[in-house]
């Protein structure tokens, strides 16, 4: 049977004005000269996979599931709709940072983890991203809840205060905007699948082992990710 192509309206391609129906469409020479938002984008990109512990942590736990992932292959930044700072295109199985919408290395780092966490979770298990809502709100939910968006800094920066069980409550929150900006479904339809796969994706930690909380927290992630490596080479 012939896969059925993402259709741009239903599946969030019109956020990412440069790709359509699962086709990149790269940049012309001129918007990627030198000191466009395009080099800096690249920067940053190189600046996160070189020294986001996050990232660190996902790259390694890709290769080792077969995913080995190729910067100039799996990541392209581009022009996107305001509303957006990433994407995982599933049709293409790249990552797309949008250079408008980031300008700061910490935003670029979420960026960065929060999409992997999707490629992870795309090479690991049989994803059907487009046909069922449950299993990319499961995705968004481990994307929220392990990638730093929902640390209590972040969510100072929201003007988000003393909330009790502010971490689930942020990471369902932004599971369902992400929802509703990729697909055209109805708000009820959207907290329908978060709320049925809440509880078993929200403890779901993998490749992390835990909810890194800091910076601090991904280093130890990642030590004891590179400690169980070397366990398991000794068996």
């Amino acid at each position: 049977m012939e896969e059925k192509k993402p259709e741009q309206d239903e599946f969030g391609y019109h956020l990412f004005p440069e790709r359509g129906n699962g086709e990149s469409k790269k940049n012309s020479i001129l918007s990627k000269s030198l000191f466009s938002f395009n080099h800096k984008c690249q920067l940053m990109l190189k600046i996160a996979l070189d020294t986001s512990p996050y990232a660190k942590l996902l790259l390694d736990a890709m290769k080792q599931s077969g995913c080995t992932v190729y910067k100039d292959r799996h990541f392209s930044c581009e022009e996107c709709d305001g509303s957006v700072s990433g994407g995982f295109d599933a049709a293409t199985s790249e990552i797309v940072l949008c250079q408008n919408n980031i300008h700061q290395q910490s935003h670029m780092n979420r960026v960065v983890t929060h999409e992997l966490i999707h490629a992870f979770d795309h090479c690991r298990a049989h994803v059907d991203w487009f046909n069922n809502v449950r299993h990319l709100a499961c995705s968004e939910i481990r994307a929220a809840n392990l990638s730093g968006d929902c640390t209590l800094a972040n969510e100072l920066t929201r003007f988000k205060f003393g909330v009790k069980g502010h971490h689930q409550v942020c990471v369902r929150d932004r599971a369902l905007r992400s929802i509703l900006a990729v697909r055209n479904i109805s708000r009820e339809t959207a907290e329908k699948a978060v709320d049925e796969v809440f509880d078993s994706c929200f403890n779901d930690h993998e490749p992390f082992g835990r909810i890194p909380h800091s910076k601090a927290d991904a280093k130890f992630a990642y030590r004891d990710f590179q400690n169980r490596d070397r366990y398991y080479a000794n068996l």
